[in-house]
């Protein structure tokens, strides 16, 4: 028993230190994020010089994608962008639905719309594959992806490639993405929060203190020859974004945040949508850290590195330190156990929310969505659904370890777009 005891309160205490590392390791991004967005409103003084603009080639991966291409595709015909200079190349992954036909229509109006169709008996190999076969057709030196449920900014892309253009040393610029469907239900506005949260807090703080920002597989821009120095998109990857990025700081490029080129997407609006995305997201971080693992060996620290060892604390330590401390909290409860650890640990649970509370509200003042239903939703999101996320990690971990289940790209469900730009969009 006295080993048992010993045992538990060796985790007790595991749970409490990397739970607050992790508070205190965001708190500090979200000062990062502050000082990144006054220094963004700065550099976006400057008048925008159409004519400076680059020839861009716009990718979109499209497989039964008939409820949202089409209102990309008009979106993108009225971007603020030198229409001479633009490529629309729509891949249809071998749709099934009326994808194809709507693109086609789009084309007929547009020349510079156009479909490249991957046969069906080919088709399904993922959005690497998709993304590798229109990289092959892409007349331009500058390529630009977005999603297609995606509904960009007028001025985002000209934002995008202005920024690529003003550093030569930069690979590519992402953009900032915004739910547009974040009033549907409860979950959309839990996905809001946290979408907002991880871009200000991690990557507006890591591109502010570490200069370290990741393509988040939408609404980015990056030079074809980055693309081809480092081989293309990862067809094995599952969150072939993640991994693009890390192939690209190995070969010593950057790439910024701009967090002023905004583009509106579809988020899942049912839970078990959400929770098959989210299981592709921790399985492809699973790959990422298998993958590159050997980087931490190997002096000196690269930024390659630096992130495998913030995944591995991520999406195991902290995770588990999660699950290990609500285990404790429910066990305690039902006086199961006892854990006999002196300090002041209901002290540092409650610190532990209010800093975790602080860091959302900052986070959401950045986008003036900072109002007392915002605080009673993130207080919500604290006891519901950032417990989902242990869930997915676990059930990740068994797919890829245990069970060893194939790895296979899986879209995301669509929704009926019921979107109003000009009521809902800021």
């Amino acid at each position: 028993m006295n080993i048992l005891r010993i045992l538990l309160n060796a985790v007790f205490v595991f749970a409490v230190i990397f739970i607050w590392l992790m508070l205190i390791y965001q708190f500090v991004l979200a000062i990062g994020g502050f000082r990144w967005r006054l220094r963004i409103l700065r550099e976006e003084k400057e008048p925008l010089d159409e004519s400076a603009l680059p020839d861009i080639t716009i990718l979109i991966p499209a497989k039964n994608e008939e409820k949202v291409v089409g209102g990309l595709l008009d979106r993108l015909r009225n971007l603020r962008y030198p229409a001479e200079k633009l490529e629309v190349i729509v891949i249809n992954d071998g749709s099934t639905d009326a994808t194809k036909r709507i693109v086609e229509e789009r084309a007929g109006a547009d020349p510079r719309i156009r479909c490249l169709d991957i046969p069906h008996p080919e088709s399904g190999r993922g959005k690497g594959a998709v993304l590798n076969r229109g990289l092959r057709e892409a007349k331009y030196d500058i390529i630009a992806v977005y999603d297609a449920d995606n509904l960009p900014e007028a001025d985002s892309l000209a934002k995008l490639c202005r920024s690529l253009a003003a550093d030569e040393k930069l690979a590519g610029v992402t953009g900032k993405f915004r739910a547009y469907n974040k009033t549907k239900n409860l979950l959309t506005r839990f996905i809001n929060i946290e979408s907002i949260a991880f871009q200000w807090i991690i990557q507006a703080g890591r591109g502010f203190f570490m200069k370290i920002s990741f393509l988040p597989g939408t609404n980015f821009v990056i030079k074809k020859s980055v693309l081809r120095e480092v081989g293309g998109w990862d067809e094995n990857a599952l969150t072939e974004d993640s991994e693009l990025t890390m192939r690209i700081y190995e070969k010593g490029h950057r790439i910024k945040f701009l967090p002023t080129a905004t583009s509106w997407e579809q988020e899942p609006e049912r839970l078990g949508t959400w929770v098959r995305q989210r299981t592709r997201w921790a399985r492809g971080n699973n790959y990422l850290i298998a993958k590159y693992a050997r980087r931490l060996l190997r002096p000196p620290l690269k930024l390659t590195a630096v992130e495998i060892l913030n995944l591995l604390y991520l999406y195991y330590l902290f995770i588990f330190a999660i699950l290990f401390s609500d285990i404790f909290f429910i066990l305690s409860l039902l006086n199961v156990i006892h854990v006999r650890v002196p300090g002041p640990y209901a002290e540092l649970w409650g610190l532990a929310f209010l800093l975790f509370l602080m860091e959302i509200m900052i986070a959401l003042s950045f986008e003036r969505e900072d109002s007392l239903g915002s605080l009673g939703l993130a207080v919500l999101a604290y006891l519901t659904y950032t417990k989902l996320w242990v869930f997915v990690v676990i059930k990740s971990l068994l797919e890829e370890y245990v069970f060893k289940r194939k790895k296979i790209w899986m879209k995301t469900e669509r929704f009926d777009v019921g979107f109003h730009p000009k009521k809902d969009q800021p």
